[in-house]
């Protein structure tokens, strides 16, 4: 898992910088950042609207044993588009406004909740009688 996000966090921003650059000799330099800026306030903005509360609910029902709803998925899925806008770069822009679109979203709804529900254990469950 180590040498995955290693890869990962190295092999992202260079990939962006190097797109950053390739895009620039294109539009201008003013013109990338702005639109860095407009990507980056956008998914402040929704970062903010769907808050962080939303996954600490997901983690609630997941302890309880239940699947979380599928609107709560999305909204997650909508908070983490909003933080990955937050980041420079026009991959994770891209990878951001991917979340917002409806349907792909619901495609990775779809992955989410297979993953979640293989991670959901059954266990009996122990109720003490009163009575007794």
């Amino acid at each position: 898992m180590f040498f995955r996000f290693l890869i990962l966090f190295t092999t992202i921003p260079l990939l962006e910088i190097w797109l950053l650059l390739e895009i620039s000799k294109h539009l201008g330099v003013l013109d990338t950042i702005a639109l860095v800026i407009i990507t980056g306030l956008a998914g402040a903005w929704l970062a903010k609207s769907q808050g962080f509360m939303l996954w600490q609910s997901i983690q609630l029902e997941l302890q309880q044993g239940r699947m979380p709803s599928d609107s709560l998925i999305e909204g997650l899925l909508l908070l983490i588009g909003g933080i990955v806008l937050l980041t420079p770069g026009l991959i994770t822009d891209t990878a951001g406004l991917l979340l917002l679109f409806p349907p792909s979203r619901k495609w990775v709804l779809k992955q989410v909740k297979k993953h979640f529900s293989s991670r959901i254990r059954i266990q009996p469950i122990h109720y003490d009688n009163p009575m007794e």
